[in-house]
């Protein structure tokens, strides 16, 4: 995921986990158990070529609440196990 900020990024990653939570989409009550990241966080961010990553997103991971999305992603992680 490359959401902005920690709220989307749990809206998206509940989504993609445990179905659209405003049931209102597609995905409404559709279990996918998808994990999800954030492309900032450490072991996805190692597993991109270094060069490739800071021309994509390393200008917006500056000005991201990294820890906040982070810390929302995992309790969607946590919360789907």
């Amino acid at each position: 995921m490359g959401t902005p900020n920690a709220e989307s990024s749990r809206l998206y990653g509940l989504t993609v986990t445990e179905g659209d939570p405003a049931w209102a989409g597609v995905l409404s009550g559709v279990r996918l158990d998808l994990p999800v990241y954030h492309i900032a966080e450490p072991e996805i961010k190692a597993q991109v070529e270094p060069g490739l990553y800071q021309e994509q997103v390393g200008l917006a991971e500056l000005v991201l609440e990294t820890e906040e999305i982070f810390s929302a992603l995992r309790k969607v992680r946590q919360s789907s196990e």
